[in-house]
């Protein structure tokens, strides 16, 4: 292998994303638990994963689904208790996976000792722990918007002044300019790694630092202006913070760090993820995900446009190489599920399934999958707003039906693009209720339980699952895959994504479908070998017809 390529285990990883409210129910109280994933290790193994991300199961009061903690040291107890996760740690460890928590610290609950105190007076030793302002002419601070709708601040009636809070007013943001916040984080951050984990996925990592003065936005009257994410996003002491993350709670620990970074490039990306800056490993970035939807509006939704892909992913790709490190993702408890959004959930689900699973496994970075991804689970066909749980979805649609908008539509957009697409129960067998619980789910079953399970796809003969554990086999055996540098092809082709990638001898050429009809590609060397391909008959011979959704990956010299 080339010298220049510095081999890490969290770059060589797949890693496997559980949801738990929504992975097993062990107990029957509806609500998936510790217990309930401990059951299921084994089968997580079998995919051939080599980490385990679990979302939060600190305690919370559930406002916005575990992300406002009011405990970072407890366990959730819908979820379980201290010792059955220590219980799933050992099992993980025990199969030869990793496991990395959930880290969020922009903020907390509003129920956490910390707030409690903080907003029980003015001069409380906890009242600069959070964001407090005076209002202005009888308003809030300033014009900003929160990201789940409304005003990003809550007024306090016994102290007569606003906190800030960029998410739910259930989750008021931490003051990061006070230095015993950040202590208090680094000692909690050290406290989980001393009982063994693997490392953190950073909640809104980029948010932590507020531009001073926290200034409004645009004109108060426009509230496509108010998201104000240049005062919040990538600010001024960000990278003090980070670094000093690093320094308090990482440095000489063989762990790994991803942190979630909406409005970054690559190239302010490499501030936070270049070996030499000390900060983080990679980071999720989102402009992939904003390829069929407005930039103002989440629920503006547009039609996907492979040829705006192929370049954003390619600037990733190229812009990071040798210099950075990727994330590979298509979705996540944040997004709805990716053969309804970017393949096809109906004729060609399994096809193109197993095509975008392709995608991930052949570039540059690490692969993350979100359960349910390995066996092609589809939206969830909710179509009553009574059957949602996310509260995203239900601050939006008071608002606009209180302004009017048509009802029909804004359940359409959510059918499309709520969270809650994603966190329906994953899909075991064709027992009742999917075989995820013996009670009544928290949530509603996704509409196609019956057809689309784990039991029923380890049946089939063109199983979705197996093509997986294919994939992390095929990637293990193909540094290059990993490594490879990365050439596009056909940039402004508007159905096919074909690329390059190349490590000293070794080379690939991958060839993909993102259409439901058939195209001819006829430049393929003829000494290509078939490394593997989404169709049982794709033969060795290079493809003159690239059929819907479909996916081959050739070995070329």
């Amino acid at each position: 292998m080339n010298n220049s390529v510095e081999r890490k285990w969290w770059k060589e990883a797949v890693v496997y994303q559980i949801y738990p409210r929504s992975f097993y129910d062990s107990n029957g109280d509806g609500i998936g638990d510790l217990r309930g994933i401990i059951g299921k290790l084994d089968y997580i193994a079998s995919l051939g994963v080599n980490v385990i991300w679990l979302n939060p199961v600190y305690s919370s009061p559930n406002d916005d689904n575990g992300y406002d903690i009011s405990d970072y040291y407890e366990i959730m107890p819908e979820f379980g208790t201290m010792a059955e996760w220590e219980d799933l740690l050992a099992g993980i460890h025990e199969r030869g996976m990793k496991l990395i928590m959930d880290l969020v610290v922009n903020h907390t609950s509003d129920e956490h000792e910390w707030f409690v105190e903080s907003r029980k007076s003015r001069d409380n030793e906890y009242r600069d722990y959070y964001i407090w302002r005076d209002g202005k002419n009888g308003r809030e601070p300033n014009n900003w918007l929160a990201n789940f709708s409304g005003s990003a601040w809550e007024y306090d009636e016994k102290t007569d002044q606003y906190y800030l809070h960029l998410f739910t007013r259930k989750q008021p943001d931490l003051n990061w300019e006070n230095s015993r916040v950040r202590e208090e984080v680094y000692k909690m951050m050290r406290w989980w790694l001393d009982k063994g984990i693997d490392g953190f996925r950073i909640d809104t990592v980029n948010m932590f630092s507020k531009v001073p003065g926290l200034p409004s936005v645009g004109n108060a009257d426009d509230g496509k202006l108010r998201r104000a994410g240049q005062f919040f996003m990538n600010g001024p002491r960000i990278h003090e913070y980070i670094h000093e993350m690093y320094k308090e709670a990482i440095a000489g620990r063989d762990v790994m760090t991803v942190g979630e970074c909406p409005d970054v490039e690559p190239e302010t990306a490499l501030d936070y993820v270049a070996p030499d800056r000390k900060e983080l490993d990679m980071l999720f970035q989102f402009e992939h995900m904003g390829i069929d939807r407005s930039d103002d509006d989440k629920w503006d939704i547009s039609s996907f446009n492979l040829v705006k892909f192929k370049e954003i992913i390619s600037k990733w790709q190229k812009g990071l190489h040798g210099r950075g490190w990727n994330c590979n993702y298509l979705m996540n408890h944040d997004q709805p599920r990716v053969v309804s959004r970017f393949g096809n959930d109906k004729e060609y689900r399994i096809e193109s399934a197993k095509m975008l699973l392709t995608f991930l496994f052949t570039l540059e970075g690490t692969v993350y999958i979100y359960q349910g991804e390995e066996i092609g689970m589809v939206n969830s066909g909710l179509d009553k707003i009574g059957d949602y749980r996310d509260v995203e979805v239900f601050n939006h649609f008071r608002e606009a039906t209180a302004e009017g908008k048509d009802q029909d539509k804004l359940i359409k957009a959510y059918m499309k693009m709520s969270r809650d697409n994603s966190r329906t129960p994953m899909q075991w067998s064709s027992a009742p209720n999917a075989g995820f619980s013996t009670g009544n789910p928290w949530i509603n079953l996704g509409k196609s339980w019956r057809d689309i399970n784990v039991e029923k796809d380890l049946l089939s003969d063109s199983s979705v699952i197996e093509y997986f554990r294919n994939l992390v086999r095929m990637r293990k055996n193909h540094p290059a895959l990993i490594y490879g540098e990365y050439e596009q092809l056909l940039p402004e082709d508007e159905e096919l994504f074909v690329y390059r990638r190349r490590l000293q001898n070794s080379g690939y050429l991958v060839i993909l479908n993102f259409s439901s009809g058939s195209r001819k590609y006829s430049d393929c060397p003829l000494s290509a070998v078939l490394v593997t391909g989404n169709y049982t008959e794709s033969g060795n011979v290079p493809g003159v017809l690239i059929r819907p959704w479909e996916a081959r990956v050739y070995k070329i010299s």
